[in-house]
């Protein structure tokens, strides 16, 4: 029998305004909420679900898209790609908008924080779901967004889009008590750099982005805490999963472990 990646998660459902997904649970303390890039709650994507663990987390993984547990492939992209960019649930194309998922995400980060207790809860959104952590943030319960190579809205007239309502915005940008950190790749064409400069404009100082550079032999790095994440003191990617763990540990109140 095949090895389940997710052996060691506790399966839950989640249930909000209908709608009803697994999600994967694990750790104690405070909530982080970590939304998987394409093509889905990939082997990499649980492996860093426990780090954040092994630092003093609860994580609260759901299942958005693909298949839990498989590994990146060309058929497990195609898989989850297409049906995800043409779901009315998270509108891939649209601009100044927010997608409807993200309403059952906020439920969830909710429910993550009753349950976790704490200040607050944080998010990580990675590649296709980045960008919800920032939308999240119209929660007074999200202190913590972490949006790791932000690709949503696809394309180029989206490049500078922040893939959330003008209310939604506003919103954010009205609380002062929120900071919010983006990690991207320089060469990363999925995630813009103009998207980073659209968060500087509309947050200032209180936007944290780290920009690595895109390694030579690697022109299309692309997934910093995933896939590209190598661990070592003077590894750029394992800096920049220190400087996620340290975010959270300051909003969330909690040592970070690293």
């Amino acid at each position: 029998m095949a090895h389940d990646p997710l052996s060691d998660f506790t399966a839950e459902t989640f249930s909000h305004a209908g709608k009803d997904r697994t999600v994967y649970v694990q750790g104690q303390g405070p909530a982080v909420v970590v939304m998987a890039e394409m093509p889905g709650i990939t082997p990499r994507v649980a492996d860093f679900s426990r780090l954040l663990v092994a630092r003093g987390y609860t994580v609260f993984l759901p299942h958005l898209f693909g298949v839990p547990g498989e590994p990146p492939s060309s058929a497990a992209y195609a898989r989850s790609l297409v049906p995800a960019c043409v779901s009315k649930e998270f509108r891939a194309f649209a601009l100044r908008t927010t997608p409807p998922a993200v309403d059952w995400l906020r439920a969830l980060a909710r429910e993550a924080h009753r349950r976790c207790g704490g200040p607050g809860v944080g998010a990580v959104g990675m590649c296709f779901t980045g960008g919800f952590a920032l939308a999240m943030a119209t929660e007074p319960e999200m202190l913590a967004p972490v949006l790791s190579q932000p690709s949503l809205p696809v394309g180029k007239k989206g490049a500078g889009d922040l893939h959330l309502s003008d209310a939604d915005l506003l919103a954010v940008k009205e609380r002062d008590d929120l900071c919010v950190l983006g990690l991207r790749f320089t060469g990363d064409k999925l995630s813009p750099g103009a998207r980073f400069e659209s968060l500087r404009r509309e947050l200032g100082d209180r936007f944290i982005g780290v920009e690595l550079t895109t390694p030579e032999g690697n022109p299309r790095a692309h997934s910093v805490l995933t896939e590209e994440l190598v661990e070592g003191p003077d590894e750029p990617t394992w800096q920049a999963f220190v400087q996620v763990v340290d975010f959270l540990a300051d909003r969330l109140q909690t040592s970070s472990g690293v």
